[in-house]
């Protein structure tokens, strides 16, 4: 149970991250490596919350 809420959380996040880089337009190979950044971070973060 815990397994697939945290699963559902990740994909969630990632889904909703990809929507913002989508929407923001990252025009610079620079902006595409910020994008990514920030959207691993909101993964690492989601993990962090899912296991407190």
């Amino acid at each position: 149970m815990m397994r697939k809420k945290l699963i559902s959380l990740l994909l969630n996040t990632l889904v909703l991250v990809s929507l913002g880089t989508a929407v923001s337009g990252c025009s610079t190979i620079e902006g595409a490596g910020k994008d990514l950044e920030k959207a691993g971070e909101a993964i690492r973060d989601a993990a962090r919350n899912a296991n407190s």
